[in-house]
């Protein structure tokens, strides 16, 4: 606070009229009176910002001297730079204005302040004929300086009393004080209390937003966007037998979900896409065989835990997981956002500490190269050999936060140098690095997606990798990622980034099939009603299924992918809808093919994919029979998510299901869990229990 009142504007019109007086006196004034005490102004010509200290900041009064000769700083030199130089970036040099030493006299009968001088407007000029002399002009001039100095002191002293007793009240945030009565303030001086209450308000925002931890969404300003849709609403077979969607391989939403539930809330509704939850945890589904489709589906249908008059039918597909040493060079971009909101230590620390992991985990033929994006975007790494491990550290080790988010250059720049390394036989991919803050360039949605959707036809996949709260632009994020042909993720802890970016790593970054869409044709002699749990953000119309041109999601090497279907058979009593007068009767199921004992079929599954790089897709069809199999351990483990994900989203189809069900459904079904994650997932399941007993 006591440096605002030093800032720009003051010292600025206090230092011209010092130099003015000065010159004046040195020519033709020679003064006999004695010298009174020093007072130390700083030179106004290089005044810092305004800014505001913390009260208990020693340092705030009292800033470090520079030499008089040494050469002010350029702030801005680096601004037009449209590329950063290869190697460690450098923060940099704090550079103080410096200070000069003024010996004035100081007017002990002053009574106009300083703020009071400011505001006045100058005066026209007076005719020449009744301008005063120079020596007369140049005193007057100083003797206003000296006035408006020494209320200036007597202000300091006034506020640095005030302010003595603000960190107590900082610590211990007692009720607000009934108001007291105070004397009005002098034309044109802010009142000493508004002053100090302004600063008290600047400060407190400045400690929450440096919280190494993650605050409450309702303690901070949250701009967040998350991409979800209603629920997905139940279906009349009859009326409706055709559903299609694209499937989903990511994850970020189950880790959004965590960092919630671990940081003491509830998430919103609208955080939680209930397929991202599922396909979160691997799967034990059977592999495809070497020959043939990249991927197997699996079937199985069972009761329903929270509606024994309903079935589930759960679809498993699993990814061909190909040998280590077969797998093709990688050309990596490391497209990390650098800009202001990344100085957060779940932020760009633990992006560099994430990258540093994977990094480790890469071949010798494998190449990484690094552009960082902030106000303006450059290569900070052009395309290193993987070998070279301790250039590639260098680079992320010097990254450092620091201005505006000119996201889509970025994106621009890091798909240039990945078309640069692409070659014929290799896996080219961008990996986007951010807290999703896209506020410069092309900010807007649909121009993102339809510059990546373009690039992609190169046959460069774009991953996304979320950090951070308060900002996290998912909506964006989820586009860029789907319409890059990759995968987005949320990395909130190192350990999401050891399982994303190091067990995962070949899963992660190694597609086996593109565009995979499902579509299910279900029965209206065997399935009375059916809806589809999640996926609301994946949905397809029914003509896009055989439109190879209508994009979809992507298969990874040795990836699960789990979607669940909720059906209620003809004639049982948790049929929702009723009967329609005019309805014809439904005719008698076919036999499922190959199906032993005449058992029916309840549905039948449609799989298109392509084989990555081709443009024509390939069908995949099973007729799903009643009775398709009883679930395994993977099934109920997933129906214990699926039920975990309603209630997060307040559902409205799980009855009198609670969250102790939910959790001894996953207890009892944790199976062979060598990482842990299920195990996370029951103390998530317990965390949101408790909170929501809370509320």
């Amino acid at each position: 606070m006591l440096n605002a009142l030093t800032s720009r504007p003051v010292l600025a019109t206090v230092g011209v009229l010092a130099a003015v007086g000065l010159a004046a006196l040195l020519v033709s004034v020679s003064r006999s009176a004695a010298p009174p005490p020093p007072v130390v102004v700083a030179d106004a010509g290089t005044a810092p910002e305004p800014v505001v200290a913390l009260v208990d900041d020693p340092e705030a009064e009292h800033p470090t001297p520079v030499p008089a000769d040494e050469p002010q700083a350029d702030a801005d030199a680096d601004a037009d730079l449209a590329e950063i130089p290869a190697g460690p970036a450098r923060e940099p040099a704090e550079v103080q204005p410096p200070i000069r030493e003024t010996e004035l006299p100081v007017d002990s009968e002053a009574s106009e302040t300083v703020v009071a001088e400011l505001e006045r407007q100058p005066a026209a000029p007076a005719p020449a004929e009744e301008r005063t002399s120079p020596v007369a002009a140049a005193t007057a001039d100083l003797e206003s300086f000296n006035a408006n100095i020494a209320a200036l002191e007597r202000q300091r002293e006034a506020l640095r009393t005030q302010l003595e007793a603000l960190p107590e009240v900082v610590a211990a945030e007692p009720p607000p004080p009934a108001p007291v009565a105070e004397p009005p303030p002098a034309p044109g001086v802010p009142a000493p209390r508004a002053v100090v209450a302004e600063a008290l308000a600047v400060d407190r925002f400045r400690l929450l937003a440096a919280s190494p931890g993650e605050p409450r969404a309702s303690q901070v300003s949250n701009t967040e966007a998350f991409a979800n849709e209603d629920a997905s609403p139940l279906k009349v077979t009859s009326e409706e037998p055709v559903s299609t969607f694209s499937i989903d391989v990511d994850t970020a939403s189950y880790s959004v979900v965590r960092s919630s539930l671990t940081n003491g809330y509830l998430p919103a509704p609208e955080l939680v896409r209930i397929e991202e939850l599922v396909n979160y945890f691997p799967y034990a589904y059977p592999a495809p065989g070497e020959r043939g489709a990249p991927f197997r589906p699996t079937v199985t249908v069972s009761e329903t835990p929270w509606n024994p008059g309903t079935l589930l039918m759960h679809i498993g597909i699993q990814g061909r997981q190909p040998a280590t040493d077969d797998r093709p060079p990688l050309n990596l971009v490391f497209l990390v956002d650098t800009s202001g909101s990344m100085d957060r230590p779940n932020k760009l620390p633990l992006l560099v500490q994430s990258f540093r992991l994977m990094v480790g985990r890469l071949d010798s033929a494998d190449e990484v190269a690094i552009v960082a994006y902030a106000g303006s975007a450059g290569r900070v790494l052009d395309p290193t050999p993987a070998a070279d491990r301790g250039a590639i550290l260098t680079a992320l080790d010097g990254l450092h936060a620091g201005g505006s988010t000119a996201g889509a250059a970025g994106i621009q720049l890091a798909y240039r140098v990945a078309r640069d390394m692409a070659a014929e036989g290799e896996v080219t991919r961008v990996i986007l690095a951010t807290d999703g803050d896209f506020n410069v360039g092309i900010s807007d949605p649909e121009q993102l997606e339809s510059f990546v959707a373009r690039q992609r036809e190169g046959g460069v996949y774009l991953s996304v990798l979320g950090f951070g709260r308060g900002n996290l632009d998912d909506a964006t994020m989820q586009a860029l990622a789907q319409n890059g042909n990759g995968q987005a993720a949320y990395i909130d802890t190192l350990a999401e980034a050891q399982k994303v970016l190091v067990d995962q790593l070949v899963g992660t970054l190694f597609p086996i099939a593109d565009d995979v869409k499902i579509q299910v044709e279900f029965n209206p002699a065997a399935a009375a009603e059916y809806r589809l749990i999640g996926y609301e953000t994946r949905a397809l119309r029914r003509e896009d299924f055989s439109n190879d041109r209508v994009d979809a999601g992507e298969v990874g090497a040795g990836h699960s992918v789990t979607a669940i279907y909720e059906v209620t058979p003809v004639g049982s009593p948790a049929v929702l809808h009723e009967p329609l007068r005019y309805a014809a009767p439904p005719a008698e199921p076919p036999v499922a093919t190959g199906r032993r004992g005449g058992s029916r079929e309840l549905a039948f599954l449609r799989l298109r994919y392509k084989e990555p790089g081709e443009e024509t897709s390939e069908l995949i069809e099973l007729p799903i029979a009643r009775d398709a199999g009883g679930a395994g351990t993977d099934q109920r483990f997933a129906a214990a998510v699926a039920g975990f994900g309603q209630l997060l989203r307040n559902g409205v189809y799980t009855g009198d299901w609670t969250w102790s069900d939910a959790i001894a459904l996953a207890v009892a079904n944790t199976g062979d869990d060598r990482y842990g994650y299920r195990r996370e997932a029951v103390t998530l399941m317990r965390l949101a229990e408790s909170l929501a007993e809370a509320e």
